[in-house]
């Protein structure tokens, strides 16, 4: 059985088990507004694991799946110290969990990082081959992906759960044909300018609640779960990073104006990765030109939260970096869309300045895509050209605000779409 202080938590925070109503319970957990998500979980022998940057929804969508399938559930906070001292021994837990709840239970991890072992605890949990199903949220933090990736092997499907994304806000609700390109325009432009953080997309203060996840993130996860000693400097290197998306790194500029050295810098925007804030996006180099082949670009994962940091919330036509903007979201889109495991998405330039914005491999297919900020006016430049020319690929497509017939180079079928329509590249 387990403790009398971890049996209190437990009982406080599901007091279905003393007779309350589980479903009235659970929906105490849901937003007034729910968007659905693409993303999906599905409880079984294997544990979930659900990470995401901080209120991208991970729990959220755990609730929501809780409350749509018939079988007894328990939550269990991870951030309780009682609940932190308690979790280091699977054995135990089973043993408490045996006599609390019938054996098809769904037992519900939330921060499940704040475990001083997480990976070992939840691989002892799957090991023990009991009927109950095991679900975690984690905030994709350094801590947590050094501590579960390795030890979970085989043993945790991960549910990678980002901002919401142009098609999942899309969904919330059907329209008329004729109005439904131009709501389409709309839910892009928003999500250019303010990012798809659920609270900041359902909200009306929605730059002063950017502030705040910039500021939790900055103040609370690099200062104390992190140990970053320099937070003046990896304020720094954020707002430097948020001025320059979409073009090639310079550690060592970077690592100059922040005062820190460039091995810091590495590792502050390994961080910045783990916590999917940024991504680094590396060249595609296959050999068959001059080509770059180490130096990686940055892009945000949410337009918002670069925003927050440099530029302000300007209307995106009448902006400076209105291209960069545009960029970014293209690469936030595809970045949601794709299996960070099996897909790649890379750049391609050469020595010479010639340049692909993306190259997506999916499947072993190759496929470019050239972004522009306006109208493509059924052209492709000559970088364009010759990479078609030197790697053939798949598909190459031509994303702009306006859409033209395609055409063959090389016999690699062109394709114009517009920013919106980007799913039917990924389909």
């Amino acid at each position: 059985m387990f403790p009398d202080s971890v049996l209190a938590v437990l009982t406080a925070d599901n007091p279905w088990l003393e007779g309350g109503d589980r479903n009235e319970w659970i929906k105490r957990h849901l937003p007034s507004v729910y968007i659905e998500r693409r993303a999906e979980i599905k409880p079984g022998e294997r544990a979930v694991l659900v990470i995401g940057p901080r209120q991208a929804g991970k729990s959220t969508l755990v609730w929501h799946t809780l409350s749509k399938i018939d079988r007894p559930c328990l939550y269990v906070n991870c951030e309780e110290v009682a609940i932190r001292d308690w979790a280091t021994s699977p054995a135990l837990f089973v043993d408490g969990l045996s006599g609390l709840l019938p054996p098809e239970s769904v037992i519900f991890f939330e921060e499940i990082q704040s475990l001083s072992e997480a990976g070992l605890f939840l691989k002892g949990l799957v090991d023990r081959k009991t009927q109950y199903s095991f679900i975690a949220t984690g905030s994709s933090s350094y801590e947590l992906e050094s501590k579960t990736r390795e030890s979970l092997a085989g043993r945790a499907d991960r549910c990678i759960l980002l901002p919401l994304s142009f098609d999942e806000l899309m969904d919330m609700k059907e329209d008329a044909p004729g109005l439904q390109p131009k709501r389409a325009q709309k839910t892009m432009g928003d999500l250019i300018v303010h990012g798809g953080y659920p609270a900041v997309v359902l909200g009306e203060r929605k730059e002063s609640l950017l502030t705040g996840l910039v500021e939790s993130f900055v103040i609370r996860d690099a200062s104390d779960r992190f140990r970053i000693r320099h937070t003046a400097a990896f304020r720094s290197l954020l707002e430097l990073m948020a001025s320059q998306i979409g073009n090639l790194c310079n550690f060592s500029q970077w690592a100059q104006v922040a005062s820190v050295s460039s091995d810091t810098v590495r590792d502050y925007v390994s961080i910045l990765e783990d916590a999917h804030v940024v991504k680094l996006v590396r060249p595609f180099a296959g050999g068959r030109r001059a080509e770059i082949t180490s130096t990686p670009k940055v892009y945000f994962v949410d337009n918002g939260i670069r925003n927050r940091l440099f530029g302000g919330f300007g209307l995106t036509q009448k902006r400076p970096d209105s291209g960069q903007l545009v960029e970014n979201y293209i690469f936030t889109e595809l970045y949601k869309k794709m299996n960070p495991l099996l897909d790649s998405i890379r750049f391609w330039r050469t020595k010479s300045g010639a340049e692909v914005d993306f190259v997506i491999e999916r499947n072993g297919v190759l496929t470019g895509l050239e972004v522009k900020a306006g109208k493509t006016y059924g052209r492709v430049s000559r970088s364009s050209r010759s990479f078609i020319q030197a790697y053939a690929p798949g598909h190459f497509w031509v994303a702009g605000d306006d859409e033209h017939p395609g055409f063959s180079i090389s016999g690699t079928d062109v394709c114009f779409i517009r920013h919106t329509d980007l799913h039917r590249i990924i389909s």
